[in-house]
């Protein structure tokens, strides 16, 4: 599909025609995939990441502006939704993360122990760092090199610590990744 086509499905979608709707899927729905699946590295995330991609579109055909270059309009579309689904769902982990480190059952040793402690606590077992960085990672929804850039220290030393207190915070054992 070149340009003057894709700006005259785009036109008559803003009219209603789901048709050019149909016409811009089966044209593009690879190519989205790709880049969906690039960055999520799973199938089905990136399937449902897809789809919702395609009634995005549609609902906001309006906004895109002729002229611009329909490819690289579509894969900043497309990319912006895949980090906003891993955005998403990084953080209904660490919520799940945080529910389970308070309803930790009674165990022995350290476990019995953190039962005890609230998330507040939790949190303020790790080191300021760690815990600027996870607050900045989950909850600001900053990428690791944005996180670098706002600390300044190396990338690889914010992922380490990063990892170091996930890793302190899983020890009531949360099993699940992040």
């Amino acid at each position: 599909m070149n340009e003057q086509q894709f700006e005259n499905a785009v036109a008559r979608m803003v009219q209603g025609d789901k048709n050019a709707l149909r016409e811009i899927y089966e044209a593009y729905i690879g190519y989205i995939y790709r880049i969906v699946y690039d960055i999520l590295q799973n199938k089905e995330n990136a399937e449902d990441v897809t789809s919702d991609f395609f009634i995005r579109l549609w609902d906001k055909a309006e906004q895109f502006k002729p002229g611009c270059g329909h490819k690289g309009y579509l894969a900043t579309m497309a990319r912006n939704m895949a980090i906003d689904f891993i955005r998403k769902y990084r953080k209904e982990e660490l919520t799940a993360l945080l529910q389970d480190i308070q309803a930790c059952p009674e165990e022995e040793g350290e476990a019995g122990i953190i039962q005890d402690i609230s998330v507040k606590e939790m949190l303020e077992m790790l080191k300021p760092a760690e815990r600027q960085i996870v607050s900045l990672k989950v909850l600001g929804e900053l990428t690791f090199k944005e996180i670098a850039e706002v600390m300044k220290i190396p990338m690889g030393t914010v992922t380490w610590k990063y990892q170091n207190a996930i890793k302190k915070l899983r020890r009531c054992g949360y099993e699940q990744g992040f």
